[in-house]
């Protein structure tokens, strides 16, 4: 095992661990890559940072899946092309080159442009996107909820900047008078609460077959 691989093991070993530090890091390591690839093909700055924003969420979603020989970085942004891949289709454009490619691939139809990728696989993408929106939107409810049975303003005044106004960490910290730290572990909280909240959904193995993955 590389040295860089020894590091990233580290790190994911402290995110499953719920070290919010670790969270922290795994953002301030990736994050400015990720909306750089992003970008440079959605061509809007917002729907990067939305992007970038739920291919995080994938990613703690997926965690107990991730296999450790695979690396972190390639891990990330094969997310985010597959993310970056709907977002094109549901705006009714196609990208002109695969996402992915070579060793980051997956190597499955999911990668290929446009006429390349069967119909029928389009369709069962499509219904598995809603049974996955749905079941994040229903996830996202039920933190929320938790959250203002429990009078949490502030995290949810966070949470609602962060993610419905795709705001940056450092913005946030500023507008709320918190520092970057906090406003990264409320953020890791709700992801969290997110992921337990999809995995009690009892949803078919067939969607987020990562659930149902041993940690």
């Amino acid at each position: 095992m590389t040295e860089s691989s020894q590091t990233d093991q580290l790190l994911i070993d402290r995110i499953r661990a719920k070290e919010s530090d670790a969270w922290t890091e795994l953002i301030a390591r990736f994050e400015g890559r990720l909306l750089a690839f992003v970008k440079s093909r959605a061509n809007s700055r917002p729907a990067a940072e939305d992007i970038v924003q739920e291919t995080f969420i994938g990613f703690l979603t997926s965690l107990p899946n991730y296999d450790k020989r695979r690396s972190l970085e390639g891990y990330l942004f094969s997310i985010a092309a597959h993310k970056l891949t709907d977002h094109l289709r549901r705006e009714g454009r196609r990208p002109t080159i695969p996402l992915v490619s070579g060793s980051g691939s997956s190597g499955t139809t999911w990668d290929q442009p446009g006429d390349a990728r069967p119909a029928s696989s389009i369709v069962r993408s499509d219904e598995r996107r809603h049974i996955e929106e749905s079941a994040l939107v229903e996830g996202m409810r039920q933190q929320i909820e938790r959250w203002r049975q429990r009078g949490d303003w502030l995290k949810l005044k966070c949470i609602e900047l962060l993610m419905v106004r795709g705001r940056p960490n450092k913005e946030v910290a500023a507008e709320l008078g918190l520092s970057e730290q906090t406003v990264a572990n409320h953020k890791f909280q709700f992801l969290s609460g997110l992921r337990g909240s999809v995995r009690k959904q009892e949803l078919p193995e067939e969607v987020f077959p990562e659930l149902y993955a041993s940690e």
